[in-house]
């Protein structure tokens, strides 16, 4: 078992387990305003669940690359998408605001 840190709580769960996936069975906050209605749910292609990971995490593969790599993402930003994520080892997430998870300034973070 490995341990999430986000939005101030602690969740465990499986090696390889699907990082979204965790968070929304936990009842963390993954998507801004709207986003929670409207996204892929999952297929890696709207860009809305992005997040900062500090920790072991699989490698991105090209689709979350592709997303990341068009507007308004950055491919220069740190962030990841957690629909395409696997949980490695332990981690720390944060997420920022706008309606992609985008922006600069912290909705939350690992503590609160």
């Amino acid at each position: 078992m490995v341990k999430i840190q986000a939005q101030g709580k602690i969740i465990t769960c499986d090696v390889g387990a699907n990082l979204r996936q965790v968070l929304l069975k936990n009842n963390v906050d993954v998507y801004n305003g709207n986003a929670t209605v409207i996204n892929c749910r999952s297929l890696g292609t709207c860009g809305t669940c992005a997040v900062e990971i500090e920790g072991k995490v699989s490698q991105a593969q090209w689709r979350e690359k592709a997303r990341l790599s068009l507007p308004p993402h950055s491919p220069n930003s740190q962030k990841r998408l957690s629909c395409q994520v696997k949980v490695l080892g332990d981690i720390k997430i944060t997420k920022y605001n706008g309606f992609w998870g985008q922006g600069s300034d912290i909705v939350w973070s690992p503590e609160s």
